[in-house]
């Protein structure tokens, strides 16, 4: 039985390998990602720079810009998700990156437990959060009151929630 034990609790150990498979494609939709914002951030410098030069300028041009540069924005920060977790998962599943632990680049991405890989991605998907919100409400128009009271309650609740978040994380 002390074989067939050892031999089952060594194929249950090497099951943690899978975890590459996470660890990979998280990394490719990450770069994916970065890829993409950084292709968007250059099509709006290209579009910026031929209408100024033709002196053409839409009503919403500014708006565009900024919805545009915000929308490169999320990308990115999605894209740090997909890379703290992929970091976070190889060296809690499969082994520390010593190259990581040679450098003296930042401590960001050393994670030792599963509460700061939560902790670290919880605080990036709330950043995204904000920007999907911030990009909203650039494209939102207000007839009324109470939507503009809508609209100061959702920064308040938000501002609320960043500062909670920040003090927790003194701790």
């Amino acid at each position: 039985m002390n074989a067939l034990e050892s031999l089952f609790e060594k194929i249950l150990w090497n099951s943690r390998l899978f975890i590459l498979l996470a660890v990979i494609f998280g990394m490719v939709g990450g770069v994916i990602l970065f890829i993409v914002g950084s292709v968007d951030i250059f099509n709006v410098a290209a579009d910026t720079i031929s209408m100024y030069m033709n002196h053409e300028h839409p009503a919403d041009f500014h708006e565009q810009i900024v919805a545009s540069i915000i929308g490169a924005i999320d990308l990115y920060l999605i894209a740090v998700v997909l890379l703290l977790f992929s970091f976070g998962l190889y060296e809690l599943f499969i082994s520390e990156i010593d190259i990581a632990k040679e450098s003296e680049a930042s401590k960001v991405l050393e994670i030792h437990n599963l509460d700061q890989l939560k902790d670290k991605l919880v605080k990036v998907i709330v950043m995204v959060l904000v920007v999907s919100f911030f990009k909203t409400v650039l494209h939102t128009t207000y007839s009324g009151p109470l939507e503009m009271l809508y609209f100061a309650g959702s920064i308040l609740a938000l501002s609320v929630g960043l500062y909670f978040l920040h003090k927790g994380s003194e701790h």
